[in-house]
């Protein structure tokens, strides 16, 4: 399987973090604290910004065709891959329809959940007034199947835990959601745990896909950035980049 693994030293164009591009896709940084895509605040997005970065570098007028197949929530820091064509932007979302897109984060638990590792499978509903998400029962008329496996890899003298978490879906609030709901909210999460008030501790380090018009695998890997509670752990040693075979 060939890959590409990328980190957030690879490119920097100001705001942005480019961790690959070609004419079908562009692979980017997500920070924390940044909208995916256009919202009711009027911030910056992501989007935006990509569509930006693409106008300028190459001289376009006009509009400029970005396609948005994934998202993460605003709190939410990581990788994200954007289309460029229509092309590719059916191809991409085809792989998150049928599950092969892998999409990886790292979480940072203020309780250890009772099993090390497991599958979650819940249904949930989205209050979109009050933007929170419930967990519910299966019949629920408008509810969303939510799967995700978890691994919590490393544990902390200080009562923290990281978990490597794999997602299966990718429902609003998925992640911080479904691990309150086994008694392991995550760090920095005041809507769905205890707190403390601080940037959420939840980080998509990896994405994987298979490049829509190449026979290949691209594989793009960022480290959180190196803050508490991140510091408490070893990322480097469960993280460590493996450069792929030619």
């Amino acid at each position: 399987m060939e890959g590409v693994i990328g980190n957030a030293d690879m490119q920097m164009k100001d705001k942005l973090t480019v961790l690959y591009e070609d004419n079908q896709v562009i692979v980017v940084l997500k920070p924390q604290g940044i909208p995916s895509q256009e919202d009711n605040s009027g911030d910056e997005d992501m989007l935006t910004i990509v569509r930006e970065h693409i106008r300028e570098k190459y001289a376009k007028e006009g509009n400029v065709y970005l396609g948005l197949v994934h998202r993460l929530d605003r709190p939410t820091g990581g990788v994200m891959v954007f289309a460029r064509t229509s092309k590719a932007a059916a191809r991409l979302t085809e792989q998150i329809k049928e599950g092969s897109m892998e999409k990886r984060y790292l979480a940072v638990l203020t309780e250890r959940p009772n099993e090390k590792k497991a599958r979650l499978t819940h249904y949930l509903m989205k209050d979109m007034s009050k933007n929170i998400v419930k967990v519910v029962p299966m019949s629920t008329e408008g509810a969303k199947k939510a799967v995700l496996d978890y691994n919590v890899i490393e544990d902390d003298d200080s009562g923290l835990h990281l978990a490597d978490i794999r997602l299966h879906t990718g429902r609003s609030h998925q992640i911080r959601v479904q691990m309150a709901t086994v008694g392991a909210p995550l760090y920095g999460d005041v809507k769905y745990g205890k707190g403390p008030k601080a940037n959420l501790a939840l980080w998509a380090y990896e994405l994987s896909f298979k490049h829509p018009t190449l026979d290949k695998v691209m594989r793009f890997r960022v480290y959180p950035p190196a803050t508490k509670p991140w510091t408490y752990f070893n990322i480097e040693r469960h993280l460590g980049i493996i450069t792929p075979k030619d």
